[in-house]
């Protein structure tokens, strides 16, 4: 089986929506699955006349996301073994669990960093199945059907259920105008009236089901079961939820397989090589990436190809040995600037280092494109004609940097089924975001 996974990392995503009358702004960090209430919010905007500006992200990392309520990994764990809540250190360590989460996963050849990129991914790829919010497997069904494809059947974990409430919180500042800004918007949120309409978007508004006349947006030929009372998992405790991430990270999710292009042109001297210096040592430095839960799998391969308008090098690590990784960071730091830039030569690599790995189905690769500049595109139609033959769902995830030209980045992005990241402002936190779709 073919199969989506969501594991969220931030992207930069902005929405704006007017008020009138010069009234207050109010400014909300929104995991990216809600994205869809934009016609609600905008209606919320006029009649309160509050300033809306929403920064969309992927639901921040997996430990901010678990420490709120929504994940399927930690569900899967309960369902796995048999439980709704109590999970404990010792369950972590049990040989069986082991080897049916790592089987479980092993079905997963995609992973994304945000659940609604994860639905428009799903729908230009191929792919048999997704782990998403009940919501998002909606919206994703009814496009299936305006386009005349099979929509998704909704599977719901009988006793691994995790429920992504979206609470609205409010952050005091000690600004009394801001604060009555707020609460106008959350009463607002709040109507009945508004409510329905939150419904009618495919999302729950409580644990009891929908309103009557709302069930027609919650298909039941779909699988899904609007009747049913929901029982959510409860979250373990903090040390246990700590262990069951970095074991996830380390042991039981499919191993990845990297491929860091990096960009060594001229135009990368002084500032540009720091922070590309510096954003690798988030990835490859362990002692850093546990910060972030970026650790290396016990089999994960990492691969560095350094470029200018040539390959300049290539290097290889394999496994999560904490010192060979750190000499693999020592090689990027060492590298020194300067030529043009060809990234299709480097890309071209990169597939031949992946062909070479004969056992890839037990990997998830990717390619992770750095580059300051624009491209030369002398190679552009080789490493192309070389993408199709190969046949591999292989993503080419880009970091836009300096002077690089975006629409040459998205075009390798739109080809891979992957994105584009910004790098411009803080590349260390580009690295770190790509890094969680893979």
């Amino acid at each position: 089986m073919v199969a989506a996974w969501n594991r969220e990392a931030p992207p930069p995503i902005d929405g704006i929506y007017q008020g009138s009358g010069g009234g207050e702004t109010i400014r909300i960090l929104s995991g990216s699955e809600n994205k869809e209430l934009g016609e609600i919010l905008e209606q919320c905007a006029k009649e309160t006349g509050v300033t809306i500006e929403m920064t969309y992200k992927g639901s921040v990392d997996i430990m901010t996301e678990l420490q709120s309520g929504a994940s399927a990994y930690i569900g899967f764990l309960y369902a796995l073994l048999g439980k709704s809540e109590g999970l404990t250190e010792a369950d972590l360590d049990d040989p069986e669990l082991k080897e049916k989460i790592t089987g479980l996963l092993s079905g997963i050849d995609r992973s994304s960093g945000s659940s609604d990129w994860l639905k428009e991914m799903f729908l230009a790829g191929d792919f048999d199945a997704m782990v998403n919010y009940e919501c998002l497997i909606i919206d994703a069904n009814n496009t299936l059907v305006e386009q005349g494809k099979e929509p998704l059947y909704v599977v719901y974990p009988y006793d691994g259920l995790s429920i992504a409430d979206s609470p609205l919180g409010y952050v005091d500042h000690g600004d009394a105008k801001k604060q009555e800004a707020f609460l106008q918007i959350q009463e607002y949120l709040l109507s009945e009236e508004v409510q329905n309409e939150i419904q009618k978007t495919g999302r729950r508004t409580g644990f009891e089901g929908v309103a009557e006349e709302n069930k027609v947006y919650f298909p039941s030929e779909w699988g899904i079961n609007v009747d049913k009372v929901l029982s959510p998992i409860s979250m373990p405790s903090e040390p246990v939820l700590m262990k069951a991430l970095n074991l996830y990270q380390t042991s039981f999710r499919k191993p990845s397989l990297n491929v860091y292009c990096l960009d060594y042109s001229g135009s990368m001297q002084g500032e540009g090589n720091a922070q590309l210096v510096e954003a690798m040592a988030q990835v490859l430095l362990q002692e850093n990436a546990e910060q972030n839960l970026l650790q290396a799998e016990q089999e994960e391969i990492n691969i560095i190809i350094a470029f200018d308008d040539e390959v300049i090098s290539t290097y290889m690590c394999e496994g999560n040995n904490a010192g060979k990784l750190e000499e693999l960071y020592q090689v990027v730091a060492a590298e020194e600037p300067g030529g043009g830039t060809d990234m299709y030569i480097a890309a071209e690599e990169a597939l031949r280092q992946i062909s070479q790995i004969s056992n890839l189905e037990d990997y998830t690769p990717a390619i992770i494109l750095m580059t300051d500049d624009a491209s030369e595109t002398g190679h552009k139609e080789e490493f192309i004609q070389q993408y199709e033959e190969l046949g591999k769902d292989i993503p080419i995830f880009s970091i836009m940097f300096g002077s690089a030209e975006p629409e040459q980045l998205e075009e390798l992005a739109e080809l891979t089924n992957a994105r584009v990241f910004d790098g411009s402002k803080d590349l260390v936190a580009a690295f770190r975001s790509v890094k969680g779709y893979n």
